[in-house]
């Protein structure tokens, strides 16, 4: 995209306009990638806060050769990993919140949203990490199956049978509704 690219050129040359439309264009897309791994609003919230903290203090050594909404996702996927691996290291269990829906819907609409959000969320935090990744990455970040074989340093074979997987495994838990 032509507008991300002048972003990433801004960006570089040190422009806060710059950090701050990407920030805009890119922070509802990020925290739905991050609730889709932690399940955990407040979580996701600081897990991209910290993103673009991050992102700030890297103008000096920002690289990114591919898409910027790939490089960001591929970010956050980082991050959530991490989080997961450290939740499990000290047996803590994500809890089953979600963001509120945008307020144009009626409000019977969004309770039937945010309850087949929770659904699946919670259907999601019991796949296995990679299957959870990998379909994470397809679906919500919009990677393709070579960019998430990157990420997770796997065949392309492997993250499709991963995604699949994963698939079948949430039809299976949500009773066949995916």
């Amino acid at each position: 995209m032509i507008e991300d690219e002048l972003l990433k050129l801004r960006f570089k040359l040190g422009s806060e306009d710059a950090l701050r439309r990407i920030y805009e264009k890119y922070l509802d897309y990020l925290l739905s990638v991050a609730m889709a791994f932690l399940n955990d609003a407040q979580a996701s919230e600081d897990m991209v806060h910290d993103v673009f903290v991050t992102l700030a203090q890297s103008v000096d050594t920002f690289r990114v050769r591919g898409s910027l909404k790939a490089y960001l996702a591929t970010c956050v996927a980082n991050r959530a990993r991490d989080r997961l691996r450290e939740g499990k290291r000290h047996g803590d269990r994500l809890a089953a919140d979600t963001r509120p829906a945008p307020q144009s819907e009626p409000p019977e609409d969004r309770l039937i949203c945010d309850e087949r959000a929770r659904e699946v969320y919670a259907a999601l935090a019991q796949l296995p990490d990679e299957q959870r990744e990998a379909i994470v990455l397809r679906i919500k970040a919009d990677l393709r199956f070579k960019q998430i074989a990157e990420i997770q340093n796997a065949s392309y074979v492997a993250v499709q049978a991963r995604y699949r997987r994963g698939l079948d495994q949430l039809r299976s838990l949500l009773n066949g509704r995916l």
